[in-house]
């Protein structure tokens, strides 16, 4: 379960959060008074012909040019042609080959149907061979006609791509998407200039943004829509479906904060690095606009494929553990019946995905005096009304199983961001400008941060950073991995 219990970070570190808010944690509101958590953006996505076309066009390449060299070459049984299908598109998904692009061309794409055609073939033959009569697979003719079939297969399928190319340049110039620029400088006006001139990328750009004064010809084609403040009304005003951001976006971080808006606001968001060497570093990915280097930036989390197996993976492993754990469930609900009387389970205020306030369940562990107390006070860890039974449950993080209940409901994830009480996300959002950011996932059990250290008397701003470096680097091994770690640092509890 979690490493993390509410207690304050260690004063005298450099980076320590009761050193930057001094007093600040101590100024409580009034009692009664609700503190509401800092409003999230809402999702304008853009029209899902745009994100899919392409990407179904192009699967429907691969299976008619199988299918088609299939018939043309006979190679054999047709399991083998469905085995090499399961195989191949897979490949090719995992591959990008079925991503949209800026630039697109059907040679670009040859060498990579080549290789991953032929590494399907070889695991198909070899699949067949180990499930039926190997001389039927692996004689002379059977291998002719398997080679003819991957010579077809590509041939057809680069064909295809072509023709799907195509009809993608004609339909981006008859209805491209806006966009924006975010950078006016000299590299954001030759973005625009050559986005103007060459409607085959599909972009037509709408206008600039700019924090900094710039100072545009009078006959510009397109003007300053203001600063990156204004990121998010222009894209809703505009039906913006596109960013590019130019002028050092990787290092500036308004720029920065602006594209992680846009991406959560469901633009597709590319980033034009004035250094072009940082496009040679071998990024998969990478793409191009009239020679100039393109990164785009990618999905975030919640938005990926694979954030609907996480979600179902948080289900099984928690209704499991539920099942599993319910005799130590049992048990720890007597001891705190036993040590605190009535009342076994602390209910509290936390903040989630987008800002949402949620109720985290607890075992108890002390009774506060009132609920001002338990929605603004940090540090319980020394609290003298503590008894052995909640010192234990802390101390082991027992008392953090019931919110596996919290998982089954949607409310957290077994690894994300850990959840804060509302207070103290608007007082930490307001000394560190990235705490807001760790709430574009679902709160977590455990986290990057946690076992990394990072919990009890530790740094806020560490933690953030922990936080959002896991957001934006999410897979589902780094669930594993940080599930793993989580399991080893609970056999040798801190009692943090």
């Amino acid at each position: 379960m979690t490493i993390d219990h509410e207690s304050v970070p260690r004063p005298g570190g450099p980076l320590s959060a009761r050193q930057r808010l001094g007093t600040e944690l101590l100024d409580r509101p009034a009692a009664g008074t609700r503190v509401r958590p800092v409003p999230q953006a809402g999702r304008h996505r853009r029209p899902i012909r745009s994100r899919v076309a392409l990407p179904a066009g192009l699967l429907g390449c691969d299976v008619l040019a199988l299918a088609a060299a299939a018939a043309l070459t006979a190679p054999g049984p047709p399991r083998l042609t469905a085995a090499l299908l399961a195989l191949l598109l897979p490949l090719n998904l995992a591959g990008g080959l079925y991503r949209s692009r800026l630039t697109v061309s059907a040679l670009d794409d040859l060498p990579a149907l080549a290789g991953r055609a032929a590494v399907s073939t070889a695991f198909a033959v070899t699949l067949a061979a180990c499930l039926g009569p190997g001389r039927s697979v692996l004689g002379p003719a059977p291998l002719l006609r398997l080679t003819a079939l991957l010579a077809a297969f590509t041939l057809l399928a680069c064909l295809g791509r072509a023709a799907a190319y195509a009809l993608l340049r004609r339909a981006r110039r008859r209805r491209p998407s806006p966009t924006l620029v975010l950078g006016a400088g000299q590299l954001g006006q030759r973005i625009a200039a050559a986005l103007l001139e060459h409607r085959e990328y599909g972009l037509r750009p709408v206008g600039y943004l700019d924090s900094q004064p710039v100072l545009l010809a009078p006959d510009a084609p397109l003007r300053l829509l203001g600063g990156h403040g204004a990121l998010e009304s222009q894209i809703r005003r505009k039906r913006i479906h596109h960013v590019i951001a130019t002028e050092g976006a990787a290092d500036d971080a308004a720029t920065a904060a602006a594209l992680r808006t846009a991406a959560r606001l469901g633009c597709r968001v590319w980033v034009v690095p004035q250094l072009r060497e940082y496009a040679a570093l071998g990024r998969r990915g990478t793409d191009q606009l009239w020679g100039f280097p393109c990164l785009p930036l990618e999905r975030p989390a919640v938005r990926r494929p694979g954030w609907a197996v996480k979600r179902a993976l948080d289900i099984a492993a928690a209704g499991l553990g539920l099942l599993l754990l319910s005799p130590v469930l049992a048990a720890c609900a007597l001891a705190v019946r036993f040590d605190t009387g009535p009342g076994v389970l602390f209910r509290q205020q936390r903040t989630g995905l987008d800002g949402q306030v949620f109720t985290v369940l607890k075992f108890r562990t002390l009774r506060p005096s009132n609920e001002h107390e338990s929605a603004t006070r940090w540090n319980i860890s020394q609290d003298h009304r503590m008894g052995a039974v909640g010192r234990l449950l802390r101390r082991t993080s027992l008392d953090e199983l019931p919110q596996l209940w919290n998982v089954v409901r949607g409310d957290m994830s077994l690894v994300g961001p850990r959840p804060e009480r509302p207070y103290f996300v608007m007082r930490f959002g307001q000394a560190y400008p990235e705490y807001q950011d760790r709430h574009r996932v679902p709160a977590g059990l455990t986290g990057l941060a946690q076992v990394n250290g990072l919990r009890g008397d530790t740094s806020i701003e560490d933690r953030a950073r922990f936080d959002n470096r896991y957001i934006e680097s999410w897979s589902l091994w780094q669930d594993a991995k940080i599930l793993l770690r989580t399991a080893a640092l609970m056999l040798n509890p801190d009692g943090s």
